[in-house]
């Protein structure tokens, strides 16, 4: 049986990371896309390889379309035909009301939250999709349940980014529903992640969670094992799906 291989945007750390590492395991061969931290990256390529299993990593914006055009590229030299893309890099900025909010920050955030994620999206098509010769796939955008809740006074631009997704989800998925692809989604509530340090407060899940049902934070490992749910052959009737991980909230 061909190995099959899975592409994960913003896969060094976090959620990503988990991901990858959980894929491995599954027996995919890995591509761990990366903006800046290439050790953090090597370091997820070097524990995947360790415990047998197949991984690269590449450097690449998804936000500039020359870097992932470069990226796919790099995983069709090496790895060979693409099964699986995981959309789950995204940016969030510092905690502010509208009003204090600069239009290079709205820029920043919606290239790469939206226009980065529609460019994966577009390059996964064209490899995956039986009408550009493929054989089909599966794509998995990570949302956020930020998308649901608007998370006002702290991000409402990461909320509106995220609620694009769950709309390019739902239509994407209608679009190539025929050609062999599935595009689903899962909406992360408040996970234990470093990227809250990205809006202004580490602790932000300590301070949330006597408002989730659940009463504590997910883990990355948790989200993890829906992305690659959606992404096997276990959810083959499953397209235009959003899932929730957010403990009840």
């Amino acid at each position: 049986m061909t190995q099959k291989t899975i592409l994960i945007t913003g896969g060094s750390r976090g959620i990503g990371a988990a991901i990858a590492r959980l894929a491995a395991a599954d027996g995919y061969a890995v591509c761990i896309n990366y903006r800046r931290d290439a050790g953090a990256a090597e370091h997820v390529v070097a524990d995947i390889r360790k415990a047998g299993g197949t991984a690269i990593s590449v450097a690449g914006d998804i936000g500039v379309e020359a870097d992932v055009l470069k990226m796919f590229q790099t995983v069709d030299q090496q790895l060979g035909r693409l099964d699986v893309l995981v959309n789950n890099a995204a940016i969030l900025e510092q905690q502010m009301r509208l009003e204090t909010m600069s239009a290079a920050r709205l820029a920043r955030v919606m290239n790469t939250n939206v226009i980065g994620t529609f460019l994966c999206a577009r390059e996964a098509v064209l490899r995956m999709s039986t009408r550009h010769g493929g054989v089909g796939g599966a794509i998995v955008n990570v949302s956020s349940a930020a998308a649901r809740l608007g998370s006002a006074f702290e991000y409402i631009d990461y909320a509106a980014s995220k609620g694009a997704i769950d709309t390019m989800t739902i239509g994407l998925a209608r679009e190539v529903a025929e050609e062999g692809i599935r595009v689903n989604a899962v909406r992360p509530g408040p996970i234990l992640t470093e990227m809250h340090a990205s809006g202004g407060e580490p602790g932000r899940v300590d301070r949330v969670k006597d408002g989730i049902p659940l009463k504590r934070g997910g883990t990355p490992d948790e989200v993890a094992r829906a992305v690659l749910w959606l992404a096997s052959d276990d959810a083959s009737y499953s397209t235009g799906a959003i899932l929730d991980v957010s403990g009840g909230r």
